[in-house]
């Protein structure tokens, strides 16, 4: 086609006055936006708002503006929805993006407040009291018995044997995001931040580089369907293992790692060609039941001597609660929810938009049926999807998950400015991207402090959370709905988060 019918999508603005044609925006540009023509120009086609050449510009002189130009306003041809026709007529081909559902779906988060303590129940102050986030991840029994043990003194001894334990000094977690899709640097950034915060990083299905072998009591490896660098060692060097079989940004679907981000690197880690496309298939080709499912979980236990906790992750689709209770009876130690809009490094536009359902509900429902069946105690529930605050991971504890994961908000920490063109490969912040020239642009040391003070912020405001509903542990918190209201919720929306609307 002689010329595209799409808009730019945004223009760039240069300051010619200010500018000192230093030319360090057109290095810093991953794009190719900017080139130097006797001043600085730019091909506004393809900016795409990652804010890097406006960052770096020593004098201030680059700033980024959505491109004005109207369309008549149509409430049901919207802008996106012409567009996105016009690149599907002049390619033929699916509209991928990155990162989670940006569509305006109801945010529930918004529609929940938390209680507070007023007189008769004093709130506690943390930084004069002791406040504990202490979680344990894994499958919790029943019921302890406790035995006599012949001393001098007398003592007590605990029985029952406990199902593997992982000790977290936060409830917050690093979500599954595999090298590949990010940056080496990116990638031991998530594993220090990890281990110096005592919680955990996961690695996604894109196996473990070595480079991370350090921090080994700190990653969640995955086991998903391309079994993408799967053997004995990568078992042996995991905190607890994760079978993947859904993700909240694609539900249904396999993933597709384009050849071009596969380099040496990756081609080992993953145990694939260089320069091939990593494609993992929609479903495990050896599970297409629970049945087969808990062979898969009980195999894995075999091949880590019943060490590690193994989980399993889906999608929060409408029947997640009673495939959450099929994998918990299945032996995991964990279920992983990842809601709808959680992130990804390349998706389909149509699936990521329209499938899968909002992880407040999905926690809610999964919540409810693991008690309603008394099977709760099996398993920790780890929600994911969007969490944007603290405020978040205290209503979703509340409504009932154990841990709260984030990809998302940690890649932001690290500077992504959520342009959603990760597929591209072309990250001009060093995230993203396996182009050499950008991945350094990333100083893992750097990102890692980035890292590390977001989870250490996040704890400091649960804590505070915890003081004002006057308890003392995020233990006390866990699943107790009645700490929260709705507002602007419906009756069938209230009844399924198990929530009273404010005021009552």
């Amino acid at each position: 086609m002689t010329k595209t019918l799409i808009p730019n999508e945004f223009l760039v603005k240069i300051d010619h006055i200010r500018c000192r044609r230093c030319k360090r925006c057109i290095l810093n540009c991953g794009f190719g936006v900017l080139n130097f023509q006797d001043r600085i120009v730019a091909d506004h086609s393809k900016c795409v708002a990652c804010h890097r050449c406006a960052t770096f510009c020593p004098e201030g002189a680059i700033w980024i503006e959505r491109n004005p130009l109207c369309f008549k306003p149509n409430a049901h041809w919207t802008p996106e929805s012409i567009k996105a026709i016009y690149k599907q007529a002049e390619t033929g081909g699916v509209l991928l993006t990155g990162m989670g559902n940006d569509r305006p779906y109801v945010n529930y988060f918004d529609h929940l407040v938390l209680d507070a303590c007023q007189v008769t129940n004093p709130s506690i102050d943390p930084l004069r009291e002791p406040m504990e986030l202490r979680t344990y991840l894994g499958s919790k029994p029943n019921s302890l018995q406790v035995e006599t043990v012949e001393t001098k003194e007398g003592s007590y001894a605990l029985a029952t044997r406990l199902s593997p334990q992982i000790k977290l000094e936060t409830p917050i977690i690093f979500a599954g995001m595999s090298f590949g899709s990010i940056s080496l640097p990116a990638h031991k950034a998530l594993a220090r931040a990890a281990h110096l915060s005592g919680t955990l990083m996961n690695t996604g299905e894109g196996g473990l580089h070595r480079e991370l072998y350090p921090y080994s009591s700190n990653i969640i490896v995955q086991v998903a369907s391309g079994r993408f660098g799967v053997n004995q060692e990568y078992l042996d060097r995991a905190a607890a293992i994760e079978i993947k079989i859904g993700q909240g940004a694609k539900p249904g679907i396999g993933g597709h790692l384009p050849g071009e981000k596969v380099n040496q690197e990756v081609s080992q880690t993953r145990m694939i060609p260089a320069g091939t496309d990593a494609l993992s298939p929609a479903p495990h080709h050896d599970i297409y039941s629970i049945e087969d499912l808990s062979q898969l979980i009980y195999a894995l236990k075999e091949a880590t001597r019943y060490t590690k906790p193994v989980g399993v992750k889906i999608s929060a689709v409408h029947n997640a609660a009673a495939i959450a209770s099929g994998i918990a009876r299945a032996g995991a130690d964990f279920v992983y929810l990842d809601g709808f809009r959680g992130g990804t490094g390349a998706a389909p536009t149509i699936i990521r938009d329209h499938v899968g359902i909002p992880i407040e509900m999905a926690i809610a429902a999964v919540d409810d049926r693991l008690r309603q069946e008394g099977i709760r105690n099996q398993v920790s529930l780890i929600a994911a999807g969007g969490f944007r605050h603290s405020g978040d991971v205290a209503k979703a504890i509340a409504l009932g998950a154990d841990i709260v994961a984030i990809g998302t908000a940690a890649l932001i920490a690290m500077g992504c400015r959520l342009c959603q063109k990760c597929y591209t490969g072309n990250c001009s912040w060093g995230i993203a991207t396996q182009r050499p020239e950008l991945v350094q642009r990333l100083d893992p040391e750097e990102a890692t402090e980035r890292l590390v003070n977001l989870l250490r912020g996040w704890s400091l405001e649960l804590k505070e959370i915890l003081g004002a509903l006057g308890v003392n542990a995020v233990e006390s918190l866990r699943g107790s709905r009645e700490r929260l209201r709705g507002i602007g919720l419906n009756q069938v929306e209230l009844e399924i988060l198990g929530v009273k609307p404010a005021g009552r």
